[in-house]
């Protein structure tokens, strides 16, 4: 049974949390002492940790890095903040996923079972014409440079590398980020790929991704 370890200085929001996780078969410990949260949560343990960005002395974000200093743990950021940039920090800091309140249970859940699952298969570093792809990080480096892409980007670029020289559609696209976001349009899918040209453009992947009018995309 894996331990799951909640961060969250809502009381209710905790309780439940808690309720949901345990009625779902893991673990669950909570955090309710914050003045010493960094060596509470690495002496727990725990498999995963879900964590607020709003929490007393030390932010979640601050709280992370912290972490990562020293651990590896999965970390999902659950947070009721909906800034792109606040997405971005977590996971350059080293946050596994992010989702934001009020979250869905379902998506929660799915959410958990795929981070444990990438946590326990080890697999998250493989390469795009001479890049590593780390999926734990959401990054994308040449070496020397460091490109943090957000859930849903990462989301695009890895189902379109999976199929790399083949056409993928937007519905493939759009069913992909649907699974994973339940606030996902046609308009967010055309910023996240245009973002997504931008980053890889800045590790000299220009053109990375070619537009196939009426039928979707390819990377090449």
């Amino acid at each position: 049974m894996s331990k799951i370890y909640i961060v969250e200085d809502d009381k209710s929001i905790r309780e439940e949390l808690a309720e949901l996780l345990r009625n779902s078969g893991y673990e669950a410990e909570c955090l309710t002492d914050f003045s010493n949260s960094k060596a509470d949560i690495l002496s727990a343990h725990p498999d995963l940790i879900l964590m607020d960005i709003n929490i007393p002395n030390l932010n979640g974000e601050q709280l992370l890095k912290e972490i990562r200093k020293e651990s590896d743990i999965p970390v999902i950021m659950v947070t009721s903040r909906t800034s792109e940039t606040d997405e971005v920090l977590s996971m350059s800091y080293g946050a596994d996923d992010y989702i934001t309140k009020p979250y869905n249970p379902t998506i929660l859940l799915l959410r958990i079972s795929a981070v444990l699952k990438r946590a326990a298969g080890n697999t998250s570093v493989q390469s795009y014409n001479g890049l590593q792809v780390n999926d734990a990080k959401g990054s994308l480096t040449d070496g020397s440079r460091d490109v943090i892409l957000t859930k849903n980007e990462m989301i695009i670029f890895r189902l379109m590398l999976d199929r790399k020289g083949s056409i993928v559609t937007r519905d493939d696209l759009m069913t992909a980020l649907w699974d994973n976001d339940e606030f996902v349009n046609d308009n967010a899918l055309t910023v996240n790929i245009s973002r997504l040209r931008s980053k890889l453009a800045e590790l000299g992947c220009n053109d990375a991704i070619e537009t196939r009018k009426k039928q979707g995309y390819v990377l090449k």
